[in-house]
């Protein structure tokens, strides 16, 4: 049977910078249709892993090489989420690997306003992987906001990692709340009508292209290491 220990140590060999677990009780205040148990009914244990992007996609046009990366980065958690499901099983528990961005059922057209399976973000607050900070992005304390996460349902029954110390984003850093060009971010949350005016589109060839990540690029905890 596979252990917390074990689970950890075989998700970083897949490559994942970070692990934490949570039990499923720590999910009650998870808005209806976005709790671990409705997506797996017999889910006991929430598993989120995260992998930074390299500190270098900051320091250049988020244009096209920050949301290359950003792809390359969630396509390989979604390959350690499917490969850690794989192994759970093998060694005798279920386990659901969920997607690190896409594909998600919930979009309010009117307000322009997408919401994941579950909240990853969340999840990984509870499983002791950090904050979230103003700018509704997870901070890390060794790698700051540039995480991006990955997770794994199970029904094995497994101790929670403790929940992270809010220290990170300090009550007085106004830096991301000022820097957004668009005025989307209030301190809890994002206006996600807002923010996609600016930042998604496509370019003359016709590629995806990202116009803008100021929050997490001028954020003091963007370069930790």
């Amino acid at each position: 049977m596979a252990t917390a220990l074990t689970i950890r140590e075989h998700i970083h060999q897949l490559g994942a910078d970070v692990c934490g677990i949570a039990a499923v009780a720590r999910f009650e205040a998870a808005p209806r249709g976005f709790h671990p148990c409705d997506l797996f009914d017999h889910c006991q244990s929430v598993i989120v892993f995260g992998k930074a992007l390299p500190q270098g996609t900051l320091e250049v046009s988020p244009r096209l090489l920050y949301l290359k990366a950003m792809g390359e980065c969630l396509a390989e958690l979604d390959r350690m989420s499917f490969l850690a499901s794989r192994w759970i099983e093998d060694c005798g528990g279920v386990a659901v690997p969920l997607p690190s961005d896409a594909p998600h059922e919930f979009w309010d057209a009117e307000r322009q306003t997408a919401r994941g399976l579950l909240s990853l973000k969340h999840a990984a607050v509870e499983a002791g992987l950090g904050e979230i900070g103003k700018s509704t992005l997870l901070l890390n304390p060794t790698w700051g906001n540039r995480l991006m996460l990955g997770c794994v349902l199970t029904d094995l029954e497994l101790p929670s990692d403790p929940v992270a110390p809010a220290s990170l984003c300090p009550t007085h850093c106004r830096i991301c709340l000022n820097s957004c060009p668009m005025r989307a971010l209030d301190g809890v949350t994002i206006d996600q009508s807002r923010c996609r005016q600016l930042v998604y589109g496509f370019n003359a060839k016709g590629y995806a292209i990202c116009n803008c990540n100021i929050c997490r690029r001028t954020c003091p905890n963007a370069r930790r290491r």
